[in-house]
């Protein structure tokens, strides 16, 4: 019979929705989804199976079995050894596309509940600030934690619309922050505390207008003075929440530059920690990446705008260590490979920035099954060019849906030899 399970494609093994069911095993596999009933397409199942009910004469055997040719013989055995193939390298991607599901999932939920998170210690902060102390330092210290387990961490773009809205910034700040940071050989307890004025570099604007909470060029002297005010009020809030001297020295800097270009004191790279540092640059790229507030740039054209027009505000040491974990095309952004194919890049490694691992656009795969290509794998395949989501044609837009809001996350690196083996099951 032909099925369609009813079910999003994270919430089976199959690998599409709608199949024609062939095997003892499929069947067992649907009996473990607990589902009370199934939808059968009568007009795509096999004839003898339309009604639901097995033909009396394919639950008897013929009596008289015809002769066999001996060339039948070899041929029945080649299709069967050819299909045996195929049936093993379907269930191998089949396992391999429900293990790469597993992670965005993993990552999206993570990710969730920090901005969930967030908000739970930003309606705390004004009238419990020892009970919002407890619930950001659980937040950062988890993060850290799990950091710092991973040798090796990638970074992974998420789900578009993940996460609580107003925790997006905060937290996509702290996770590239502690990123960062342990790239640049921060310990434990400095990581701490820089990810906890990453968290908390905004949390001043509670309450603002939405058009003063981000700079613009048309804001009057007084409308800037209030959105520039952010700061103290962010200093305030994580004082009266206990925190000591070096989150609130990065706090009180996150928008003060190396040239002193900055606000609000106008502090030079003499002045101003690695931590605040850290904070300022990343705070500036998802501003940038942000089409809220922001200049809605894809990552490639972030990276590329900072290093191009914005090197002279940052620390040199920051800023390179911060491209090298980024990759030349980070997580986010649309691809064109050198065989023309489009592409959307998931995840960059660290230690391999120029071979990310992508989503190529391929119609004769549905798009919720699209395996991810680590192009470490396929050295003769490398990204040609960086594209705008305009420049791609109307299906590859649709297949590869940019994300308008970049966020990302960090899970465990994949070892290479077993990144290999999946490339070539694929």
């Amino acid at each position: 019979m032909y099925i369609q399970l009813d079910l999003s494609w994270m919430q089976h093994p199959f690998p599409v929705s709608n199949f024609r069911v062939g095997s003892a095993e499929q069947i067992a596999t649907l009996r473990e989804l607990g589902l009370t009933q199934i939808k059968v397409l009568p007009k795509k199942s096999d004839p003898e199976f339309r009604h639901g009910v097995i033909p009396p004469e394919l639950e008897t055997p013929p009596a008289c079995p015809e002769p066999v040719s001996p060339e039948s013989v070899v041929a029945d055995q080649s299709s069967a050894l050819t299909a045996g193939a195929e049936n093993a390298l379907a269930l191998r991607r089949r396992l391999l596309l429900a293990a790469q599901n597993a992670s965005l999932m993993a990552c999206d939920q993570r990710f969730r509940l920090a901005t969930r998170q967030y908000v739970a210690m930003e309606k705390l902060v004004s009238d419990q600030p020892q009970a919002a102390q407890a619930e950001g330092a659980s937040l950062v210290s988890e993060c850290v934690g799990e950091l710092l387990e991973n040798s090796d961490s990638v970074i992974r773009l998420l789900s578009e619309g993940v996460g609580e809205p107003g925790a997006l910034h905060p937290v996509n700040v702290m996770v590239l922050s502690l990123l960062l940071g342990k790239a640049l050989g921060m310990k434990s307890a400095e990581l701490h505390d820089l990810g906890v004025a990453a968290l908390l570099h905004d949390i001043g604007k509670m309450g603002m207008p939405l058009q003063l909470a981000h700079v613009s060029s048309s804001m009057t002297l007084a409308e800037r003075s209030r959105y520039e005010g952010h700061v103290a009020a962010s200093v305030a809030l994580a004082t009266r929440m206990g925190w000591g001297k070096s989150v609130l020295t990065a706090i009180a800097q996150h928008h003060e530059m190396v040239d002193g270009s900055g606000f609000p004191l106008r502090r030079g790279a003499a002045e101003l920690g690695r931590s605040s540092q850290v904070v300022a640059l990343v705070n500036h790229y998802d501003r940038i990446c942000s089409p809220i507030g922001g200049g809605g740039l894809t990552p490639h054209e972030s990276l590329s705008v900072i290093f191009a027009q914005h090197k002279s505000r940052f620390d040199s040491v920051v800023l390179g260590a911060f491209i090298r974990m980024m990759g030349v095309y980070p997580p986010g952004s649309i691809v064109q490979l050198v065989n023309d194919r489009y592409a959307i890049v998931a995840s960059v490694n660290s230690s391999r920035p120029l071979r990310p691992r992508v989503i190529v656009h391929d119609s004769r795969i549905p798009k919720d099954e699209a395996p991810i290509l680590d192009l470490e794998t396929v050295p003769e395949l490398g990204i040609r060019r960086s594209l705008k989501p305009s420049q791609l044609p109307r299906d590859a837009l649709d297949y590869l849906s940019p994300r308008k809001r970049i966020c990302y996350f960090f899970e465990r690196a994949v070892s290479p030899d077993s990144v290999a083996a999946e490339a070539q099951a694929l």
